[in-house]
């Protein structure tokens, strides 16, 4: 195997120079140094390891380069090396440069310039750099491929698996060469077909076995626990967070991708702490490793299908008969995007019509007439990430305009985007297509028209989806969880106490996020949620 790359660059050709000779008067033997003198061309360079096989360990960055700053190429890079350890270099204390670094492309360090004596500055900064990447358990994108139809619901659905689970993929058309010669070595299998790093192939495989293949945890270490968080969005994350970190014993339950609706963001720009906005997929991978770092198990694949009471335990039930119990459950399940209810569009899922933002999907988006359905923030969010790569964005929006659902930061932001086009008072009321979407028809202020459309992304309303919990705890007339002062006395035994504030009818689960009844929908209160369900979970057991 080749060595591992450390990449520099500085525009500065005398600088450039000095950085790489005191790399390689270190490190030459343990790794190879490439440097660039701007930014473009240093994402050329690593296009050009990547289509050889190598890997990436450090990128050091200067921050004042033209063209292409230092904080915007670490942010490029990224796609291609996720896990090379990222070093910003200046040469005075640039304060908002280093923090806006730290949001953006979540720096690993930041060093002032000029860093001599070398041996004091700069070489244990590159050591500890290098230890952390070789301690990481990354995965190389050529390591695990997917064969698949395009249009295959099934294929989409594995990718997006493996998207949202940041877990690097190679994606081969079934008509490709290397696809050939690989469903031949299979024995000509069913799609999508899966092969992992060792060669395992599998076909077909569901969102479990796939989970296992790819070294996510799918069952939990034990069968009891202090705390169980069902759901791994904000809500859930931050329960887990601060649930582990206060000496809890938790174990998290996802069914799909940690994350929840608030990973699929291309970018949340209101949250606090993040002055230049943060994608979902990077929040929800912080918190994930925060969650772990503190001894936090988290469960992928988990589908929770009952809760029960036995005696002072809570016990969870899992669709593979399985059972966790806890002295205490923070139900964390959030919400799922309503189904577009409108003829030839259910069979065209996966297949040109997506609920959420569909990451996996947007490169196949470049060049195309978009339509996005939807007035809140996640449509408006999914609108400004599709506008970079399509044609033209059609936001279509059954309101009059934005101002009732959308954040005013977000709607100045796509006033100011020349190929989103905003149409108010307009429905999807058809679709049609082969193997694909093809057409769709829209009902607005002028009546009915048939647009050709390839792609439909779906952002409206939203169910609980709590239907599991019939007969556990009071819930309201749209699903939502009914937690502390809204739940009826009725519904409480004679003489028991109140229910604290985010507690269920049912003592000892909590709900948190936006599966409770009149929560806020925001990712911030979600968060702040969990973390109070966690301290009001420390009273309950205080107390019971």
């Amino acid at each position: 195997m080749s060595k591992p790359v450390i990449l520099t660059v500085d525009d500065d050709p005398g600088v450039s120079r000095a950085v790489a000779r005191d790399l390689r008067r270190r490190y030459a033997e343990r790794c190879r140094v490439v440097r660039a003198e701007s930014g473009p061309l240093a994402l050329d360079a690593l296009r050009e390891l990547k289509l050889r096989g190598e890997d990436a360990a450090v990128l050091l960055a200067d921050h004042r380069m033209p063209e292409m700053n230092g904080v915007e190429f670490l942010e490029k890079a990224m796609d291609l090396y996720p896990y090379a350890r990222r070093v910003l270099l200046t040469a005075y204390a640039d304060t908002d440069a280093a923090i806006r670094a730290i949001n953006i492309v979540d720096l690993d360090h930041y060093l002032l310039k000029p860093w001599n004596p070398p041996e004091e500055k700069f070489y244990p900064v590159i050591d500890a750099q290098l230890d952390a990447w070789t301690s990481t358990d990354r995965w190389r994108p050529e390591e695990l491929r997917v064969v698949g139809h395009r249009w295959s619901s099934r294929s989409y659905q594995v990718r997006d698996f493996l998207a949202r689970n940041q877990v690097p993929y190679t994606w081969l058309l079934d008509t490709a060469p290397e696809a050939a010669e690989l469903l031949e070595a299979a024995g000509s299998p069913e799609l999508p077909l899966v092969v992992t790093a060792d060669g395992t192939a599998l076909a077909a495989p569901a969102d479990a076995e796939l989970a296992a293949a790819v070294g996510l945890t799918t069952t939990p270490a034990a069968d009891f626990y202090d705390l169980v968080v069902v759901g791994g969005g904000p809500a859930g994350l931050g329960a887990a967070v601060y649930g582990a970190s206060e000496g809890l014993r938790t174990v998290l339950i996802e069914r799909h991708a940690t994350g929840g609706q608030a990973g699929q963001s291309s970018r949340i720009e209101n949250y606090l702490g993040f002055p230049d906005g943060v994608s979902g997929a990077q929040l929800a991978d912080r918190a994930r490793r925060q969650a772990e770092r503190f001894g936090a198990e988290l469960i992928t694949t988990g589908k929770v299908t009952g809760l029960e009471e036995a005696g002072r335990a809570r016990v969870v039930h899992q669709a593979d008969g399985s059972k966790i119990a806890a002295h205490a459950v923070i139900l964390a399940t959030g919400v799922s995007y309503r189904r577009l209810d409108a003829p030839g569009l259910e069979a065209l899922t996966g297949r040109g019509v997506y609920y959420g933002a569909a990451p996996a999907e947007t490169p196949g988006c470049a060049g195309e007439e978009v339509y996005v359905v939807g007035g809140a923030n996640s449509a408006g969010q999914a609108a400004m990430n599709l506008s970079r790569v399509a044609k033209r964005v059609h936001l279509l929006v059954r309101a009059d305009g934005l101002e009732r659902s959308m954040s005013h930061y977000l709607i100045e932001q796509i006033d100011g985007v020349p190929n989103i086009e905003v149409h108010t008072r307009t429905t999807v009321t058809g679709g049609a297509g082969t193997d694909r979407l093809e057409r769709l028809t829209l009902a607005g202020p002028d009546g009915e028209r048939t647009v050709e459309a390839h792609w439909l992304f779906v952002f409206i309303g939203a169910e609980p989806r709590t239907d599991w919990l019939e007969g556990v705890v009071e819930r309201d007339g749209r699903g939502y969880v009914l937690t502390g002062p809204d739940l009826s006395a009725a519904h409480r035994p004679a003489g028991a106490r109140a229910p604290y504030h985010l507690e269920t009818s049912l003592p000892g689960v909590f709900a948190a996020g936006d599966v409770r009844s009149d929560s806020i929908k925001r990712v911030a209160s979600a968060v702040g949620d969990g973390a109070m369900a966690v301290a009001l979970v420390h009273r309950y057991l205080e107390q019971s």
